[in-house]
């Protein structure tokens, strides 16, 4: 190979190859999941958690069958809008990621909320943070069809 051939070859592998908007958001979301594990995980090891558990509660609340089917429901929301964002039209993925997106934030601020285990509160900023920049790359996609 000539040199000119061996320095564009170079340049060509520098540059960033632009990442489809669905891949971000599906990427998101695994990002997101990922917190809620790691975050539930951690907590099993904080005192007094086993046996409230054993005892029945979840946090302050009993569980029931309606309390962990919401939970349930909670936590396959995200689990499917990783497939969704990539299969949907555009148009329905983008207003789908900006509508979930908007409520998992929510779910957690109010998750936060009188939290006082600063590993806690590390899960809390980084799930807002993703939460908010699923809907900041969905509300930027203005022209999904293209």
């Amino acid at each position: 190979m000539n040199t000119i051939a061996k320095t564009a070859e170079k340049e060509a592998v520098k540059i960033d190859q632009k990442i489809n908007v669905k891949m971000k958001l599906s990427a998101l979301w695994v990002a997101l999941m990922f917190l809620y594990i790691y975050a539930d995980i951690l907590s099993l090891f904080r005192p007094g958690l086993l046996e409230d558990m054993i005892k029945g509660l979840m946090g302050p609340f009993p569980v029931t069958q309606s309390s962990l089917f919401a939970a349930a429901l909670l936590m396959i929301i995200p689990a499917v809008m990783v497939f969704l964002s990539l299969t949907l039209k555009s148009k329905v993925s983008r207003w789908a990621n900006i509508i979930a997106g908007v409520l998992y934030t929510l779910v957690s601020i109010n998750n936060g909320i009188g939290e006082t285990w600063i590993y806690y509160l590390a899960f809390v900023a980084g799930e807002i943070a993703l939460s908010l920049l699923i809907v900041w790359y969905a509300w930027k996609w203005t022209n999904p069809e293209n």
